[in-house]
């Protein structure tokens, strides 16, 4: 065990776990890289600070210089962490649409957060549409940087390490994750591509906003999925198939797999679970399906996920 330099170098370099008690006996592998391991406990660690790392190469980003976004919540939370090491002030908007642990930790790590009521507490598209009229305001009234999640392809080169540790942990032959901005996948699908896999990918969304499926948006509660469009890095031949995966049987698997294997996630993560079981059971023994639990539990305790 080394010394890092900065907390940042803590970013990457978490387990694939084979799941074992909630899937069926006669079919595929179930792996799931583990990411609640990040100094956030979300994926979107990787994401924020290759965004910011590409923008401060370019020189589109000064220093001292505020930085804004628009967000369901991890990536607030990453882009503040990276942005408090960093020195540079940030301001988030989001939504009581997320859980109030997620508006919490952008706080905690020094952010100004504006809160955009939803409509009852359910994700629609017309919510990200008024937080993003929010973050113009910002960009005009401070000259903030906008970090642009759902169109910066300085994501794929977080996403990318991701891919690439899969690559040395496993053989894929199916890759399974939800759709948020799209970046994960994109950037996972080429670092396997590049790496010389076939793996089959799967695009998930859940089936209350199946925009993927068929073209038709919704309201939904998994929190960093389904915005209600088609993601623009969602870019052509970035997945084989896309998959809609019931919300209510993913809540009840995140119930499973904390009590079962351990693995304490939110609804996001366990839909990818879901369809990692599904693929499973499909393509049957011998193979293996990975998929992604994209954060910890913690962020949603005092919703009703685990209140069972």
């Amino acid at each position: 065990m080394s010394i890092q330099p900065s907390v940042l170098q803590a970013i990457g370099g978490t387990p694939l776990v084979r799941l074992n008690r909630v899937v069926p006996e006669g079919v595929a592998d179930v792996l799931v890289k583990v990411e609640g391991g990040n100094p956030t406990g979300s994926y979107k660690d990787r994401m924020a600070l290759a965004i910011i790392e590409g923008a401060e190469s370019r020189g589109d980003l000064r220093p001292g210089q505020r930085v804004v976004e628009f967000t369901g919540g991890s990536t607030g939370s990453s882009l503040a962490f990276v942005c408090a090491v960093k020195g540079y002030p940030v301001s988030l908007v989001s939504s009581d649409a997320f859980s109030p642990e997620k508006l919490r930790s952008m706080r905690a790590f020094g952010a100004d957060v504006t809160v955009v009521p939803s409509d009852g507490g359910r994700i629609t598209p017309d919510l990200f549409v008024r937080m993003r009229a929010e973050v113009d305001r910002i960009v005009e009234r401070d000259g903030a940087y906008w970090t642009d999640q759902f169109h910066n392809t300085d994501a794929f080169t977080g996403y990318a390490a991701l891919g690439r540790e899969i690559l040395e942990q496993t053989d894929v032959d199916v890759f399974a994750a939800a759709v948020g901005t799209a970046g994960m996948i994109t950037g996972v699908t080429a670092a396997l591509r590049d790496g010389g896999s076939k793996a089959r990918i799967v695009a998930l969304e859940p089936s209350s906003s199946p925009m993927l499926t068929t073209g038709t948006g919704g309201p939904h509660r998994v929190e960093g999925t389904a915005a209600g469009i088609i993601p623009p890095l969602l870019t052509d031949g970035t997945y084989d198939e896309a998959r809609a995966i019931d919300e209510d049987e993913a809540r009840a698997l995140a119930l499973r797999l904390a009590r079962e294997e351990g693995i304490f996630a939110g609804t996001s993560s366990a839909l990818n679970a879901v369809a990692a079981i599904q693929l499973a059971r499909e393509i049957g023994p011998g193979h293996t399906v990975v998929t992604v639990a994209v954060d910890s539990g913690l962020k949603y305790l005092s919703g009703d996920l685990f209140a069972g």
